[in-house]
């Protein structure tokens, strides 16, 4: 047998030989693969995971005095256009007119021609003294009438027969002429217009030269001694205070939360806004602090009653459904309804729920919170 022949018959054997290692090969490794995922399977199965870490607060119940706040704007307590009493033409305009000028009570605004004035001042006054003058001589009448009747020892028929009404009317003749000497000053006052309280010159109206008529405005001024807000409350918030409020001192925060001040409570209650229905209370501030500008919000802190039996937490222990979470003594968390008293400087102060306590609160719920899964809480103190 020649070697191409032996070759020739050796070929098929070695490709079967090929194709029995390849398939003994494919079969150990999926044997291989079955028997490593099955051991995953084992030991995922055998491996429990661990509870959630929460982070909670521990609370008691307590005593607390409330805090109501509301948002106020602040006004002016005086804000007036000023305008003229009388007529005629301005022949100053002062400094203390211009806008945005700072007057003080009493300094000069504005002077209008006077001369018409000044004669009626006059006249009233020539008037009076005339009234005077025939005063005395009905007085005089009088006398001489009396006496007359005094001599001869009888009483007069009536008043007419002593001049006793001609006296009448020489006295309220007098009364008359006062009057009219006193509105012509006053008139003769109006012409030299003055600010009626200290403040801010917001706006001007007139100038110099310009004829005005009794009524006609001249300037804006609004007051920056004393302020005045207006703060609104819910009943509920109303049924926290102390009452009654009128005289009670409160603190004032801006927005930011500084404090500027305080102000007083001049009256509260008695009706409900229109349009709000809440409750309106007023309040004074007599010496503001300079950066107390009007036109701006400001929050007002009213302190109220003692209230036992609360509980005060974070607000972000609070859902947007009104629960709070905590976990119980089997580390198991349960779900209550917040029954909210008041909000004071990022802490809520709730009804203390039924229970002795203290009780462990979740500072910031997980929406994947559920009623009785464990976790393993964790305090703020680690």
């Amino acid at each position: 047998m020649t070697d191409q022949t032996l070759e020739t018959q050796q070929r098929p054997t070695r490709q079967w030989l090929w194709i029995g290692l390849s398939l003994a090969l494919f079969v150990a490794i999926v044997m291989l693969l079955f028997d490593t995922e099955d051991t995953i399977d084992v030991q995922a199965t055998n491996t429990s995971r661990p509870p959630p870490t929460v982070s909670v607060v521990s609370v008691a119940p307590e005593t607390v005095q409330a805090r109501v706040s509301a948002f106020a704007e602040v006004r002016p307590r005086w804000d007036a256009e000023l305008r003229s009493a009388v007529s005629g033409r301005i022949t100053a305009v002062h400094s203390a007119a211009l806008a945005g000028a700072q007057v003080e009570q009493g300094d000069r605004l504005f002077s209008i021609e006077n001369a018409p004035y000044q004669s009626a001042v006059a006249a009233a006054e020539m008037e009076l003294e005339q009234a005077e003058l025939a005063l005395l001589r009905a007085q005089n009448n009088v006398t001489v009438a009396q006496r007359q009747f005094d001599r001869d020892e009888t009483e007069p028929p009536n008043e007419l027969a002593v001049n006793l009404p001609q006296l009448r009317i020489a006295e309220k003749t007098v009364a008359a002429a006062q009057a009219r000497l006193n509105a012509a000053r006053n008139e003769l006052k109006d012409a030299e217009v003055v600010a009626p309280f200290s403040g801010y010159v917001t706006h001007r109206f007139a100038s110099l030269g310009q004829t005005v008529s009794p009524g006609d405005v001249l300037i804006h001024l609004s007051d920056n001694r004393q302020f005045e807000l207006v703060a609104e409350f819910s009943q509920s918030d109303w049924a926290l205070l102390d009452h009654p409020i009128s005289g009670a001192t409160t603190d004032l925060t801006q927005r930011s939360g500084g404090s500027l001040g305080q102000a007083q409570v001049r009256r509260g209650g008695g009706f409900l806004d229109q349009n709000t229905r809440q409750v309106r209370v007023f309040l004074d501030v007599t010496n503001p602090d300079e950066r107390i500008l009007a036109g701006d919000f400001l929050q007002v802190h009213i302190p109220g009653r003692r209230i036992p039996d609360t509980v005060t937490l974070p607000e972000s222990a609070l859902t947007r459904a009104g629960y709070f979470w905590f976990v119980d003594d089997e580390d198991h968390l349960q779900r209550l309804s917040a029954n909210i008293l008041f909000r004071s400087e990022g802490a809520v102060t709730i009804l203390a729920p039924e229970g002795t306590g203290p009780w462990r609160v979740a500072r910031t719920p997980l929406a994947s919170f559920l009623p009785g899964q464990r976790v393993t809480p964790q305090s703020d103190g680690g």
